[in-house]
């Protein structure tokens, strides 16, 4: 070999080397982060309802979430969660008895009533007398971690019928969060959000619900002999509901339709044009609530034609809503989670025809029953200040005046009420804490003592709870069910899979937040998922 050969030799090493190096560093390199989130709850999403009609989805709803990302089939909330403490909880990472939203209500001892969690009379209602605010949310969300990870530049907006769902996900430092006003009908917010979108003030001035619902109506999508699993005797008459202007519930019952979640998506997709979401060098993110709970407002018990019909129309919605993605921000520059949350207790029995054993447990009824007998026991009073959610309270003002120990007195009054009709068990919160109830961990879990009753009721599954809220008579049907949902994220890099074991929902927002590079929720401990 010449001088020269042997000089050139260790130059063409070292730029091979070089370049090795290079093309590792080059491969090493984190993806770059999406810059728009989109987090959508569905209320009452049920996973067997997606396998049973997927053969009847487009390829861009549903099936694109099924087919293109992750599936977790079987997320679990834990018992007593409603679609209020889900939210919270995918949000946030954790449960109630942390971040302290253990159902949509809660009940105030001293007024006997009961009201929203997200309550707050500080604030000034927005196109609506409602005075709501997160004040009750105790923890950061995954749109608060949003917002701080952009100094406050990145946006966060939320739009969804209920008021409750919709706070939740803005949470503290959204830009803003909408709902559907149940006696107006207009698109509503609370003063605490500073930001009210010109698609918002477009909608509700110059096309306003009460303008369009009388002329809406809600028919199949398709033929009956088309839906599957109906019994013959439904495929003969179709269903047709209207909203008509004489109906002083016609927004609530709107807001429980599947015509709902094309207003919900119609806004959704204006959010994105208008505000060029997910467009920028920031991460923005927008919040959708969208309802596949169980039509109550119509005539019959058997609402299945309906809620088929529910998941039909939102396969479509979502496929509008991904194409509006792909026009604007890029589904490649997107990261989209979608929860369920559980499916909520019926609010009308079966027909006695079917002889289904049954009966009527009273709130009322049993509020007198109990405080008679503490009233026999230690003297006259209103021992019991009332009855929510399944929960007594009892009144310790009363208890520490006759200088009566709480917790014995609890036991007691569980002993009487157990052997009222109707009731197949009472457990008393000193049980719950200590662990000595069934189940006690995850009921602690899911159980905020700040809003917690002092006995919690189970009534005979079958049994029609009669409560009197607000001097309206609420009949709901006690049900034992599962509180799980399925749960989808379709991001860029992350390979379709389907997870079918059990999956706690506080898994959910660190998961997200570790593919965002972001900061978990501040009370999220867990530790993500590996996708």
């Amino acid at each position: 070999m010449s001088r020269k050969e042997s000089r050139i030799a260790p130059r063409i090493l070292f730029a091979l080397l070089a370049s090795m190096v290079s093309m590792s560093i080059v491969a090493q390199e984190p993806a770059k982060r999406p810059t728009l989130v989109v987090g959508i709850m569905v209320d009452g999403l049920r996973e067997d309802y997606l396998e049973l009609l997927k053969g009847y989805f487009g390829n861009d709803g549903f099936n694109r979430l099924m087919n293109q990302g992750v599936m977790l089939e079987n997320v679990d909330y834990g018992p007593g969660s409603d679609y209020a403490s889900a939210t919270a909880m995918i949000y946030t990472g954790t449960s109630a008895s942390v971040n302290g939203i253990a159902s949509a209500t809660a009940y105030d001892i001293e007024k006997k009533t009961s009201y929203p969690i997200v309550l707050d009379p500080s604030k000034i209602g927005n196109y609506t007398d409602e005075t709501y605010s997160p004040a009750a949310l105790l923890v950061s969300t995954l749109s608060d971690e949003i917002r701080i990870d952009a100094g406050g530049t990145g946006y966060v907006y939320s739009v969804a019928p209920d008021a409750t769902q919709s706070i939740l996900m803005s949470g503290h430092a959204g830009n803003s969060a909408f709902w559907i006003n149940d006696v107006t009908g207009k698109w509503a917010t609370t003063t605490y959000y500073k930001d009210v979108p010109a698609t918002i003030q477009t909608r509700n001035y110059r096309q306003p619900l009460s303008n369009r619902l009388d002329t809406l109506v809600w028919t199949p999508s398709m033929s009956l002999d088309r839906y599957p699993d109906l019994p013959e005797y439904k495929r003969h008459y179709a269903f047709s509901h209207r909203f008509m202007a004489k109906d002083k519930n016609r927004y609530r019952a709107y807001k429980q339709s599947a015509p709902v979640n094309t207003e919900v998506t119609s806004i959704a997709s204006e959010y994105l044009k208008t505000l060029s979401l997910g467009q920028r060098d920031v991460m923005d993110m927008l919040n959708i609530g969208y309802t596949l709970v169980p039509y109550t407002y119509g005539k019959e018990t058997d609402n299945r034609l309906e809620l088929m019909d529910s998941y039909i129309k939102l396969d479509r919605q979502l496929a509008q809503l991904f194409s509006a993605i792909d026009r604007t921000a890029g589904m490649n520059n997107t990261l989209i989670f979608l929860a369920g949350t559980p499916v909520p207790v019926s609010g009308k029995r079966d027909e006695e025809q079917w002889g289904i054993p049954t009966g009527e447990f009273s709130s009322r009824r049993a509020i007198s029953l109990l405080n008679v007998y503490l009233m026999a026991k230690h003297g006259n009073g209103e021992w019991v200040s009332g009855f929510h959610d399944n929960q007594f309270y009892l009144n310790h003002k009363l208890i520490k005046e006759h200088a009566l120990d709480v917790k014995d007195l609890r036991a007691d009054a569980a002993d009487f009420v157990a052997r009222m009709s109707g009731v197949s068990s009472v457990v008393t919160i000193d049980d719950v804490c200590s662990g000595d109830a069934d189940n006690s961990h995850a009921l602690r879990r899911n159980i905020n003592l700040n809003t917690a009753g002092d006995l919690l009721v189970n009534v005979n599954p079958g049994w029609e709870i009669v409560d009197e809220v607000k001097g309206e008579t609420k009949r709901t049907v006690s049900r034992t069910a599962a509180t799980s949902a399925p749960v989808f994220i379709l991001a860029p890099g992350i390979a379709p899979q389907r997870i079918g074991r059990e999956i706690d929902a506080s898994l959910i927002a660190p998961t997200v937040a570790r593919l965002l590079r972001i900061r978990s929720p501040n009370a999220s401990s867990n530790k993500p998922l590996r996708l």
